[in-house]
């Protein structure tokens, strides 16, 4: 009997997507992982089916949600994105479509990449959008869902962004001080992140799961 898993990763070329897809190739759990891509990498890898799509037509790719476990990575920042419509875009509509197409397939496993501080009532726009994306994803009733709210995220970025530089400088400097409550404001590299991803999805237990920066890096680093 096979009992090896597949997995869909949508979010494959952002940081932590990208730990992400290294982590799902190394693990023996699994025997095929696809991405989702809007331009070909050409990686090769016996387990890795890269899928070119139209984010815009998502449904139009159904059958690629035909997997045991989906993994979403997808985000952007709002000085990227130009405006908030398209920074809901993709932290919003594409995340919640593609869960919406995951329920329709019979995935019962998803973890998506969220933020810390994400609430619906925020008055930050990012935590805003970001709480009401769970906010919309649970609604689906998907079997087990967990949600992963990193705080400032370190690794090797592929894009320079400055701001991101001068905060994990930063959080360096204080993170000695960030204990108790206030650890899971502590920066988290993103293969840390991936690792807590996949750890918790094996688990799969049932009901809507938030697991909290600190959380993250405690089960992450194990």
């Amino acid at each position: 009997m096979n009992l090896k898993k597949s997995a869909l990763l949508i979010g494959a070329t952002g940081l932590v997507g990208a730990y992400v897809k290294e982590e799902i190739l190394q693990n023996s759990d699994y025997n095929h992982l696809k991405t989702f891509v809007r331009y070909q990498t050409n990686e090769e890898h016996s387990k890795l089916e890269e899928v070119k799509i139209d984010f815009e037509n998502m449904s139009d790719y159904k059958e690629h949600f035909k997997v045991d476990d989906l993994f979403i990575c997808l985000g952007t920042t709002k000085k990227k994105a130009g405006t908030q419509e398209k920074f809901r875009k993709v932290d919003y509509d594409y995340v919640v479509e593609a869960a919406r197409l995951a329920k329709e397939s019979g995935v019962t496993k998803i973890a998506v990449v969220s933020a810390i501080g994400a609430d619906e009532s925020s008055r930050f726009f990012y935590n805003q959008v970001k709480g009401e994306m769970e906010q919309a994803v649970s609604a689906m009733g998907i079997r087990s869902t967990y949600f992963f709210r990193p705080s400032l995220l370190l690794g090797d970025r592929k894009e320079f962004r400055l701001g991101e530089r001068g905060g994990e400088m930063l959080g360096t400097v204080i993170q000695p001080i960030l204990r108790g409550k206030l650890q899971k404001y502590r920066s988290v590299h993103g293969q840390t992140v991936a690792k807590a991803m996949v750890r918790f999805l094996k688990d799969g237990r049932d009901g809507v799961h938030i697991v909290e920066s600190d959380l993250i890096a405690k089960i992450g680093e194990l």
